[in-house]
Parts: C-alpha cells; structure tokens; sequence
C-alpha cells in the first residue's frame, strides 16, 4: 500500500508539472504568434496611422487655411476703417490749420503788423520801382 500512495503522490506532482509546462508552452506559442501578426499587420496598420495623420493635418491646414482668410478679412476692414479715420482727420486739421492761420493773420493785423501777402505785394512793388529807377537813370 505504501507504494500505490507513493505512485498516486508523484502522478499528482507529474500532472501539475504537466500542466505548468503545457502553460508556459501556450504562453509562448502565443507570444510568438502575436510576434508573427504584428509582423504581417504591423506594416499595414502603420499605413493606416499614416493616412489617418494625413487626414487630420488636412483638415487642419484647411481650417487653419479658413481662419487666417477670416483674420486677414477682419484685418482688411479694420485697414479701410482707419484710412477713412485716417482722412477725416486731416480734413478738421487742415480746417483747423485754416481757421487757426486766419485769426492769427486778423489779430497781427489789429496790431499793424503786415501779412505775408502785404510783405509779398510791397515787394512786387519795391521791384518794380526800383526798375523805373534804373530806366531814368540810364536816359540820356
């Protein structure tokens, strides 16, 4: 009797051995077979990354495309505004300027000081003068 139980222990330690080394060659088998689909895959589902990155960055550059179109529209419209800003404001400085010359010119000329204008036409004047000078002087 001691040997039958002696044979039954060492079939339940062989049965479990068994199985753990029936196990491992699953697991391996199994590591190897995932090994030889990612090679066969791999390359395929690469191209599929690759295409999908492509799609999103065409998407994107399009967007992207769109937006600087809308800032460029806003950037237009903001360029004539200040133009037309641009231009009402020097027409009320050259009205001011105007205004501004001519009360100045009234006021220097409350006090007696000539115009320009009046300095201009004392000039004409003065030359023409001095032109008649020189034809009498030059008569015999």
């Amino acid at each position: 009797m001691a040997k039958v139980n002696l044979k039954q222990k060492d079939d339940a330690q062989g049965s479990t051995l068994g199985e753990v080394r029936g196990y491992a060659r699953k697991i391996w088998l199994a590591g190897i077979g995932a090994y030889a689909r990612v090679g066969q895959e791999g390359s395929d589902y690469f191209k599929e990354l690759v295409k999908a990155g492509e799609g999103v960055e065409k998407r994107g550059k399009k967007r992207l495309g769109k937006e600087i179109e809308a800032a460029n529209g806003h950037l237009d419209e903001a360029t004539q505004e200040v133009s037309r800003v641009r231009g009402k404001v020097e027409v009320q400085l050259d009205k001011i300027e105007k205004a501004f010359d001519a009360r100045v010119g009234r006021a220097l000329n409350r006090l007696g000081i000539p115009s320009k204008h009046d300095v201009e036409a004392l000039s004409i004047k003065l030359e023409q003068l001095h032109e008649l000078l020189e034809r009498v002087a030059h008569k015999p």
